[in-house]
């Protein structure tokens, strides 16, 4: 991979601090969309060739993957891609429930007037996709919406617990809204009331208890969806 190449790929997965953080989000990216599906067998020596690097970044980028549950390692066999089954998503997200529900109430203090119109321009931009259901794109937009409220860096230990979450559901590479799209519309309002909370500098447990439920919601109605009809039972998102 030339110079030129290597820049184009850091502008792909954005900032990185070094060449296994690279390595990382170059991966995690593959598994996100679908490059690398689930079974594909992460070879080394061949990721390491395409990024223009030595195989040691590479190896240390697939063992954090392996932290997140994103890739398991078989003797004989190597690094290979994980699916996450529901179970697994059930556990992804009340954990996110709660370390994302404490990240926003402790980033409360520091939202501005600023950041909370940009919320709110993202969350209009949400609603007006209810009409016209997209599920992908209202998926990528409540991400959006929800980081403008967390990535205020007040503790960077739950802030990575955070990212770990959303990483493990970008890695399922579909959307809850997609079998609950009814659940669409309340999540909005909820942002919504979410957006009053912080402008008039609610309580921290008031604060934190509401992007909890508000999580906690979605996965209810994705719970309901699936035990309602075996349709959905293989379902998963975010």
């Amino acid at each position: 991979m030339t110079m030129t190449q290597q820049d184009r790929r850091a502008e792909e997965v954005g900032p990185v601090t070094s060449k296994a953080d690279l390595a990382y989000q170059t991966i995690l990216s593959g598994i996100q969309q679908g490059r690398f599906a689930p079974g594909s067998r992460l070879v080394l020596a061949q990721l390491a060739e395409e990024l223009g690097m030595s195989v040691v970044p590479v190896r240390e980028a697939v063992r954090r993957l392996q932290q997140d549950n994103l890739v398991a390692y078989e003797r004989n066999v190597g690094a290979t891609v994980v699916g996450i089954d529901p179970i697994e998503y059930l556990h992804t997200m009340e954990t996110l429930a709660l370390v994302e529900g404490f990240s926003t109430a402790q980033c409360a203090p520091l939202v501005t007037a600023e950041d909370l119109e940009r919320a709110r321009q993202i969350n209009e931009r949400m609603r007006e996709l209810l009409e016209d259901f997209d599920p992908v794109e209202f998926t990528a937009l409540n991400k959006q919406f929800h980081s403008v409220l967390f990535e205020h860096h007040q503790n960077p230990h739950v802030l990575d617990l955070v990212h770990r979450g959303w990483n493990r559901l970008a890695a399922l590479r579909s959307s809850t809204f997609a079998y609950v799209p009814g659940r669409a519309a309340a999540s909005v309002d909820e942002h919504d009331h979410l957006l009053e909370l912080i402008r008039d500098r609610a309580p921290f447990e008031v604060i934190e208890s509401a992007a909890r439920q508000h999580r906690a919601n979605t996965l209810t109605a994705y719970i309901d969806s699936v035990e309602s009809g075996p349709e959905h039972a293989s379902g998963t998102g975010h």
